[in-house]
Formats: structure tokens, C-alpha cells, sequence
């Protein structure tokens, strides 16, 4: 009798142990399939996902590829006539462009989408703050859009500050969130005979290649710092000073364009590396902004220009002359080789996107510093500015990206 009833508790522990190992099985295949063989939903818009288990959206959220969409319900985000701070070299409308169309068009990359910009988020990221654009026109045009934007959400005029003397920095501040965005004029980034920033147009363009601490002390101790500098580099040679350009006993010397560029941007990086704290300050480095002054290389009549144009170029992956893939090069080499020595300045590739709009650059309409010839009259091609950008318009979206990697944490793997 007990041999059988020790008989029946081994049956019913083996029969309980198999009925757990069944139940953990079924647990654990429909774990598995839940996780690997059934579909995933996808968070990004176009359906087509390739990101692997533990690895963040962003590796393939690449905000530089994409494509220009018609959208005139959210655009513009702010209005030309509105704007206090709007430059008679970029407001198109005010003097005299009747098609409105360049205002509309939002980027759209290919796997995602480019947060919408909100300017009251934006000027909490910067409370107590200071944000700096460094470099030329092309960076000061940039830096009026971004006032531009952010102030929009300012309804009080006394709640901002604005000062401009004619000097290097022309400074805007929201006094609400005591937060400051600045403009520093520096062309060429390091030291140069072209650094007065209303008489700059010299016959002769000089750059002390390896001094850049007269500017940089300006804006190194600044929360984000955005620079640029191309479209002052655009010339076969640039004559380099070794010396000062107060003493007479400096070293000049013609040396290829490139190479002094590669040198101005190794000075930038040296000074960085040296003076900026990675932890509390954020970097970037706008890339080329193309230009659009030769109207035969996106099929257009030869000897005519951007002037006139209303639509943009719709061929994938275009790029015309007024981009050099070779300067590109330098700047990628040299901000690889920051990363490396611990240093992280993210680049804005806005050069493919802008590419595209060649309906988006003043053409005639804009203030004309110096009167116009019969002969330019005659011939609008002849004047017009192909390289600067109508407001609103083009750098609204270049502020957009960076908006992405400032307010809404985006980051490049």
C-alpha cells in the first residue's frame, strides 16, 4: 500500500513538472513571436524601417535627405512685414517681388519628419543662454530668420532688446527668458583685412591663417555656437599673412585656396579644442550655401541667371558650380579629426537642399547699395543676387535642422 501510494506522487510531481514546462514553453514561444515573427510597427512615415533591436530611430532618421514639399498652411511661420529685424538685403517682398510662392515649400526628409518649430520651446532651451552665429552674410541672413522666428511668440516689443553699433556683434535678446542670439562677423573665420563689417569689399582679400583669437574670444564662452564660412573663400589663391598686419616685417605669401581653408579650419579647431567645454557647449558648422548665378546648368538659357526663376529644380541629387565638393571634403576631414580628440561639432549639410532652390535667392529685390547702371537695367541678369536668400524662406529651414538638434535633442549615430 505505501509502495503504491509513493508510486502515485512521483506520477502526479512528473505529471505537475511537465505541465509547467509546457506552460513556460507556450509563455516563452509566444514571447518570441510577439517580439521577432510577428510584424512591427513601424514609427516612421514611409513604411520602410531597417532599424535593428536596440538601436534609436535616429540612425536612420538622416534630416539632410529628403525633398521639398509644397505646404501653405504651416508656412510661412513668421511674416516679412512683421519682423523687426528684417534686412533690406533679404526682404524680397518689400521691394518688389509679386510671387510668393518661395515662402511655402517645407523640407520633408525621406524616413522622417523635421520637427516643427515652436519658438517659445526654443527660447526656454535658451533661457539664461546665449546662442552665436559667427561668419558672413550668408550667416547673418541665417541669424535674421532665427530672430525672426523666435521672436514671432513675442508679444510684448518691450520684453525685447536689440543692439547693433556697427561693430563685429549685433545682439538680440528676449528679456522674458533672458535669453541672447547673437551675430558676430568674421567672414573668414580667422583674421583678415576683409573684418570691418561695413567696409569689407577690398581689392585684395589677405587672411592671417593661423590667428583667430581676436574674433574667437568674442563668442567661445557662448552656450551654442554656429559657424560658417565658403562664400568668401571663392577664389583661386588667397594671399597669407605670417605676421601682423600693424607691423611691417610680416611674411605674405599666394598660397592655393583650398589648403589655406584646411588651415583656417585646423586654427578654428586647435582654438575649440583648447578653449570650449564639450559638456556646456554645443557646435555647428553650417556647410556650403550653393549659389545659382549660371542658369544653363539646370537647363536654363545660357548667359542668365536665378532672376526670373519661380520653381525649383526637380532633378535628385542635383549640384551646380557654385558648390565645391572639394571644400566639403575639408570640412568633414576636419571636424572627424575634432571628434577624435574629444571635441563633437555637428555639420548642417544644408548644401543638397538648398541645391534645389534656385526660385529662392533676391534676385532684383532687394535694396541696391549703389546705383544701377543703364547698362544693368537693361540687363537684370547682370545684377542680381544669386547667392543670398529671400526671408521668409530657405534659411528658415536651415534653422529648422538645427532647431532639431537644439530643442528637440536630434543626433547623428
Amino acid at each position: 500500500m505505501a509502495k503504491r501510494q509513493l508510486l502515485m506522487l512521483g506520477i502526479r510531481a512528473s505529471f505537475h513538472t511537465l505541465a509547467a514546462v509546457l506552460v513556460a514553453g507556450v509563455i516563452f514561444t509566444a514571447m518570441f513571436l510577439s517580439r521577432n515573427g510577428m510584424p512591427k510597427e513601424n514609427p516612421q512615415s514611409d513604411g520602410d524601417s531597417n532599424v535593428e533591436e536596440g538601436e534609436g530611430s535616429d540612425r536612420e532618421c538622416n534630416l539632410f535627405e529628403g525633398k521639398w514639399v509644397f505646404d501653405n498652411k504651416s508656412n510661412p511661420i513668421y511674416r516679412e512685414e512683421e519682423c523687426k529685424f528684417m534686412s533690406d538685403q533679404l526682404a524680397c517682398g518689400k521691394f518688389g517681388r509679386k510671387d510668393s510662392s518661395y515662402k511655402f515649400w517645407r523640407w520633408q526628409p525621406h524616413k522622417c519628419d523635421l520637427p516643427r518649430f515652436n519658438g517659445t520651446k526654443l527660447l526656454e532651451r535658451l533661457r539664461n543662454k546665449r546662442m552665436v552665429y559667427v561668419g558672413d552674410s550668408l550667416n547673418r541672413g541665417q541669424w535674421v530668420s532665427m530672430v525672426c522666428m523666435a521672436s514671432s511668440v513675442i508679444t510684448n516689443p518691450k520684453m525685447m532688446y536689440f543692439h547693433s553699433n556697427g561693430s563685429n556683434l549685433i545682439t538680440f535678446k528676449s528679456l522674458e527668458y533672458n535669453a541672447t542670439i547673437d551675430f558676430y562677423w568674421a567672414p573668414l573665420m580667422v583674421e583678415s583685412n576683409s573684418d570691418d563689417p561695413t567696409n569689407h569689399r577690398l581689392p585684395e582679400r589677405i587672411v592671417r591663417v593661423q590667428s583667430i583669437e581676436k574674433h574667437a574670444r568674442q563668442w567661445t564662452q557662448s552656450d551654442i555656437i554656429v559657424l560658417n564660412s565658403y562664400l568668401w573663400w571663392l577664389r583661386p589663391h588667397m594671399k597669407t599673412l605670417w605676421g601682423s598686419f600693424e607691423k611691417l616685417d610680416g611674411i605674405y605669401k599666394e598660397v592655393e585656396m583650398v589648403r589655406v581653408y584646411e588651415m583656417a579650419l585646423q586654427t578654428m579647431s586647435q582654438w575649440l579644442e583648447v578653449h570650449v567645454n564639450s559638456n556646456l557647449t554645443k557646435l555647428f558648422f553650417m556647410s556650403m550655401s550653393p549659389t545659382h548665378e549660371r542658369a544653363e546648368e539646370w537647363g536654363g538659357k545660357t548667359n542668365q541667371s536665378c532672376y526670373g526663376e519661380t520653381s525649383l529644380i526637380d532633378k535628385e541629387g542635383y549640384h551646380g558650380k557654385g558648390s565645391d565638393p572639394k571644400m566639403m571634403r575639408v570640412v568633414e576631414n576636419v571636424l572627424d579629426e575634432l571628434k577624435r580628440r574629444g571635441l563633437n561639432m555637428q555639420m548642417i549639410n544644408i548644401t543638397q537642399l538648398s541645391e534645389y532652390r534656385k526660385d529662392g535667392h533676391p534676385s532684383i529685390y532687394r535694396k541696391q547699395w549703389e546705383p544701377l547702371k543703364e547698362s544693368q537695367v537693361l540687363d537684370p541678369s547682370s545684377y542680381s543676387d544669386c547667392i543670398h536668400w529671400c526671408l521668409p524662406g530657405v534659411p528658415d529651414v536651415w534653422n529648422q535642422l538645427l532647431y532639431a538638434y537644439i530643442v528637440d535633442d536630434h543626433h547623428t549615430t
